[in-house]
């Protein structure tokens, strides 16, 4: 699933080629995707309108329309939002007409979901910290593990306490503090959760200066691939071995999530 650096680095990459752009043109090809209206409505209430702003929450994509209309697109664990001349035309399940471009929706896996609203309160009030603010510190986060016992690898998950962290990265920034995937958050010391706090934030910004991770699925508006996944220490090297101690690397299972670390480093 595109986590925090890949969608920021798809808002990124979208930005000078459709903000200020008219759409003119929505092609459904798999209704479900969107929600809650019919593919009419949803057409009806986006051709004519003007893209005036991109931006992210979490792992959700908002498009700013004029009159005042979001478009929220999530695009779940497949997901890729392609210009032109970036699409081979398989697994295209949307396509928005703009003035002079095309943006492509492709979702191989068809879990990708958009819909309209008129303010993201709601959005907003599911979703928890953002790691790469200023409001989110130690202190923060100490507040947020340390009145739970659940694993800190499924605690980092946890959407509705910090939006935008995902498999990948999670367990890359708990193998940078040395911290095992399956310690209680209410275990950490105030040592340990300075450690994993500049762990978040050091691996989600070298994510998005990497312009994010292809996997499996991921890919740029402009259809080439990231980086990042090369500079992974854990994430996805089972088989590998660690590159601090030389120990062979483990994946386990962590709230029914594949979960990479070093035994021995974090301990």
């Amino acid at each position: 699933m595109p986590e925090l650096p890949e969608v920021e680095t798809i808002k990124n990459e979208l930005s000078p080629h459709i903000i200020g752009k008219r759409i003119t043109g929505v092609e459904v090809e798999w209704a479900k995707m969107v929600r809650p209206h019919t593919i009419k409505e949803f057409r009806n209430q986006l051709v004519g309108r003007e893209i005036t702003g991109i931006r992210r929450r979490g792992k959700y994509l908002m498009l700013h329309l004029s009159d005042g209309i979001i478009l929220v697109v999530h695009l779940r664990m497949s997901g890729s939002l392609l210009l032109d001349g970036a699409s081979d035309n398989r697994f295209i399940r949307a396509i928005i007409k703009l003035d002079g471009i095309t943006l492509y929706f492709r979702d191989p896996r068809k879990f990708g979901v958009m819909w309209l609203v008129k303010d993201t309160k709601a959005l907003d009030k599911k979703l928890g910290m953002e790691p790469l603010e200023e409001s989110f510190t130690p202190k923060l986060l100490g507040e947020i593990l340390g009145r739970r016992a659940a694993p800190v690898k499924a605690l980092l998950l946890e959407q509705e306490l910090i939006a935008g962290v995902g498999n990948m990265y999670a367990d890359e920034a708990l193998f940078a503090a040395g911290i095992h995937p399956q310690r209680p958050g209410s275990s950490l010391s105030a040592e340990e959760i300075k450690r994993l706090h500049r762990a978040i934030q050091q691996v989600l910004r070298a994510g998005i200066a990497s312009k994010g991770a292809s996997i499996v699925n991921y890919y740029r508006p402009d259809g080439e691939v990231g980086r990042a996944h090369h500079d992974f220490k854990v994430a996805h090297r089972r088989g590998e071995t660690c590159p601090k101690c030389g120990t062979p690397l483990v994946r386990i299972t962590v709230r029914n999530r594949g979960t990479y670390f070093c035994p021995k480093c974090q301990k």
